[in-house]
């Protein structure tokens, strides 16, 4: 996708622009549990944590003005999103939520560490624990093992809309149309004990997965439309 660099610039910038658009024309409420505001207002990081397919309007769900980073995958459409992204003050980093250090992640011991240095120094971090390629709606055991090393929580959160474009891609990306109404819904933190031997990091990974199935199910009812069914869970 988006071989052409110039046309990744003009697509990344028509991006930023719809995001802009689609959340001044429409109205957009909050709902769910208000622990995040709590951590910005301190200055105290967290994990943010929501499925691939809710990326589009993630940055406005975002406080202006407190830093993060996003990780991106290292396909070069990575870089398309992370020039769409940037203007809403939103850094990245380049890498996986798939087991850090895994032979099969090229760079996830790189990313790992940037990761942790982000968040010891005070930054937060948003992650999709589906992505880069699912399977959908399915949690990598990746963001348990950044909460159990850096010992900060994750927030999950999620965003709906009443009209809306589904794709028919693997993670059925939805893009809200002009003029609606969508909302954003916000989870409770979930902490990750440093000593969490292999059982406890399991079902805590079920815990996080089942509790963004929810909270993403949740945001689809409230806006009156139908919830898009995760793939078959993992072994």
């Amino acid at each position: 996708m988006l071989k052409n660099g110039l046309l990744r610039i003009i697509a990344s910038w028509l991006v930023t622009q719809y995001v802009r658009l689609a959340w001044a024309t429409s109205r957009w409420t909050v709902h769910g549990e208000q622990s995040h505001l709590a951590k910005w207002d301190a200055d105290e990081p967290f994990i943010l944590a929501f499925w691939h397919g809710r990326t589009l309007m993630m940055p406005k769900s975002w406080r202006t003005g407190v830093p993060i980073h996003m990780l991106i995958s290292q396909h070069r459409d990575g870089e398309f999103i992370t020039r769409a992204v940037k203007p809403f003050g939103i850094e990245t980093i380049r890498g996986s939520t798939t087991t850090p250090g895994n032979s099969h992640e090229k760079g996830g011991a790189a990313a790992l560490r940037e990761i942790l240095r982000s968040l010891k120094r005070g930054k937060c971090i948003g992650i999709t624990p589906d992505g880069p390629r699912g399977p959908r709606m399915r949690a990598s055991s990746g963001i348990v093992t950044i909460a159990r090393l850096s010992g900060v929580p994750i927030i999950p959160v999620a965003w709906s809309a009443r009209h809306r474009w589904q794709l028919n891609s693997w993670d059925r990306f939805l893009i809200p149309k002009l003029f609606t109404q969508g909302v954003i819904v916000w989870g409770s933190p979930i902490a990750v004990p440093r000593d969490a031997d292999e059982i406890q990091l399991k079902e805590i990974r079920l815990q996080i997965e089942a509790t963004m199935i929810a909270l993403t199910s949740g945001a689809d009812r409230l806006v009156g439309t139908q919830a898009v069914e995760p793939s078959p869970p993992l072994s």
